[in-house]
């Protein structure tokens, strides 16, 4: 059986303090479970105060067969920031601006040259998404068309290699929106003039939706995954369209990513759960006790609160 967390960011000591709480113990350095595993969702690094102690904690684990882990979008982005850009001489794939620099900065504060390249050589052999009996885990959504076009993008430049990169992290790439969906989870455009600034303070004219409801009926308020957008258009029946829900008699399906916030977890659907709960954000550390159930429950959540 496996226990899901979510996005960690760098944040050792609730991580050490919630493998305990599951009764995860240290034996030769690796933390294990006699008879559970678990799989991380991704979203190691970046913005905390202990992300070399995290990668210590969480590879170990993968490589000793004590877990699973899934792409986060910040490896991805890592992986992008160190990869110089082919059509650009001197350019890497993900560029040195403002708000990159910022997302990243610990990561680089933190790590060596050669640890920084320990761990991006690491980042590469993660997979972006996990199908296993009975559950699937992704960092951010669960579409099949996007991953049978990631599943094929894969095979064609034989894993995230630098063709594969540039493919999915360059916009217009043939990988670049299939990956986006899976790592990012999807957006819509919202009406002309309505925009709306995020938990970060960014202005966005584009909103990440509820990908796992059905958008029919729903408001561009209803269909968000960010409370704070105001906006009480009817959803437009071009995205209705475009809409592919999570189907009802799926397998359970685990991400991360969203920064939720809340007292306590609570599931998204009865097959849907998210488990970020915005550690780096003093927040809480959030897992999943899955124990094979097809309808998931909110007494399942375990979690740890950020320290202050």
């Amino acid at each position: 059986m496996y226990d899901l967390i979510g996005d960690i960011h760098g944040h050792a000591g609730e991580l050490t303090a919630l493998l305990e709480l599951l009764g995860y113990r240290k034996s030769n350095g690796v933390f294990s479970h006699p008879s559970r595993q678990v799989i991380f969702l991704g979203d190691f690094i970046d913005r905390g105060p202990r992300i070399r102690e995290v990668l210590e904690i969480v590879r170990p684990m993968v490589l000793d067969g004590k877990a699973l882990a899934v792409m986060g979008n910040h490896e991805l982005n890592a992986l992008a920031y160190h990869t110089p850009d082919a059509t650009a001489p001197g350019e890497f794939l993900r560029r040195d601006l403002p708000k990159n620099v910022k997302q990243h900065s610990q990561t680089m504060k933190q790590l060596a040259p050669k640890e920084l390249e320990l761990y991006l050589d690491w980042f590469s052999t993660l997979p972006m998404w996990l199908d296993l009996p009975g559950v699937r885990a992704v960092h951010a959504c669960w579409d099949d068309t996007a991953i049978s076009a990631v599943e094929a993008g894969l095979l064609r430049r034989g894993g995230i290699t630098e063709g594969f990169l540039h493919s999915a992290c360059l916009e217009g790439g043939a990988m670049f929106e299939p990956v986006e969906v899976l790592l990012k989870g999807k957006e819509i455009l919202l009406p002309d003039g309505v925009t709306f600034f995020d938990k970060e303070g960014h202005e966005r004219s584009e909103v990440r939706s509820r990908w796992w409801l059905s958008a029919r009926g729903l408001s561009y308020h209803d269909y968000a995954m960010q409370d704070e957008l105001e906006c009480n258009h009817p959803i437009p029946a071009s995205v209705i369209a475009k809409a592919a829900p999570y189907t009802a008699d799926a397998k359970p399906v685990f991400v991360g990513h969203y920064w939720l916030s809340a007292e306590k977890p609570t599931i998204l659907a009865p097959n849907v759960a998210c488990v970020d709960y915005s550690v780096a954000k003093k927040g809480m550390l959030c897992a999943y006790r899955w124990d094979g159930e097809a309808t998931l429950s909110d007494e399942k959540f375990v979690w740890v609160k950020a320290a202050t």
